[in-house]
């Protein structure tokens, strides 16, 4: 098969490709404007499998170029996903969430193509219920600063819907938990890579707010391959799916875990809550367990110290 992976040299479109080249023999196509990613993590891959072509996702070329190369399959995870990437960037993540989102649907409408999304669970916003389920519809501020990319991503599930019961397409939704692993940026901003990046150079470990809010973090090995298994059902899906490892902890244990576990010299700080920040984050997977046959394999305990090992290896490598 001929794969196109969007956002394929962020961090979970690069760990997309690998499993692809590791469980098949399909040429990948990878899409990306790098304005938040680097072209270096897929960099050892380029050749006969994998070819890069540099292109935002909200350029309506990029229809002609899916067709001109006779894709089969799309996996999109083109958008800014941090916080720190999308409170710079609100409209460019609102336009790749949303624009680009059209301009994929509109280059497999009247195909057999099958259309991966990457979601996620700010869709459900500061929940008022917990665990996140599916069927909740979310308490998100349309006006906030994080609305650029909640209310992206959910503008973007609700043009995905119509074009399913209009068109007829094949569209797997997934809503992604707090991944982490392997092919981060050390410059990610996201609450682990601070964590671990702050603890190794021995700088100030920074929580915003009372750090007794919560997340669930996913393995990124666990992430991909529930989305690869989503991606090869034989049959359409029915509602997007959560993905997700349901062990919540928070933010303070994170940070204490790691500081011990890196016996850095670094202080834990507390900051100013950042606006709508969710304060409790824990999904209902029962329908990824029903679907998939999946569940997390790689506990919490490894993850972090598989990701501390490759986080050192990357700062190793820019003294």
């Amino acid at each position: 098969m001929r794969i196109l992976i969007t956002g394929g040299c962020g961090f979970l479109g690069s760990n997309m490709v690998k499993k692809i080249l590791k469980e098949t023999n399909d040429t990948i196509y990878v899409i990306d404007n790098l304005s938040t990613s680097n072209k270096e993590n897929i960099e050892a891959y380029l050749g006969k499998k994998v070819n890069f072509i540099e292109m935002d996702i909200c350029d309506n070329k990029i229809i002609n170029v899916i067709n001109e190369l006779d894709i089969d399959e799309i996996y999109n995870f083109a958008c800014p996903a941090s916080p720190k990437y999308y409170l710079d960037h609100p409209i460019e993540t609102w336009e790749a969430s949303v624009i680009g989102i059209k301009n994929l649907l509109d280059s497999i409408k009247g195909t057999k193509r099958k259309l991966f999304h990457s979601s996620t669970s700010e869709v459900y916003g500061d929940a008022l219920e917990s665990p996140q389920n599916e069927e909740y519809w979310g308490n998100v501020n349309p006006i906030g600063v994080r609305s650029c990319y909640d209310e992206g991503k959910r503008a973007a599930e609700s043009l995905i819907y119509d074009y399913i019961r209009k068109y007829d397409v094949d569209v797997r939704v997934a809503r992604l938990f707090n991944t982490y692993g392997p092919g981060m940026s050390t410059e990610d901003g996201r609450i682990i890579s601070n964590f671990i990046t702050q603890g190794l150079n021995n700088e100030p470990i920074t929580i915003y707010g009372s750090g007794k809010q919560t997340r669930s973090f996913c393995f990124v090995d666990d992430t991909i391959d529930a989305i690869y298994k989503y991606m090869n059902l034989a049959k359409k899906s029915n509602g997007p799916i959560n993905i997700g490892n349901p062990q919540e902890k928070t933010i303070e244990e994170v940070a204490v875990y790691i500081k011990n576990l890196l016996s850095t010299k670094s202080s834990i700080v507390y900051m100013a809550k950042m606006s709508d920040d969710p304060q409790r984050r824990k999904p209902n997977i029962a329908k990824a367990k029903g679907l998939l046959d999946w569940i997390p394999q790689v506990s919490y305990e490894e993850g972090i110290k598989q990701t501390i090992k490759y986080f050192k290896s990357k700062i190793n490598a820019k003294k």
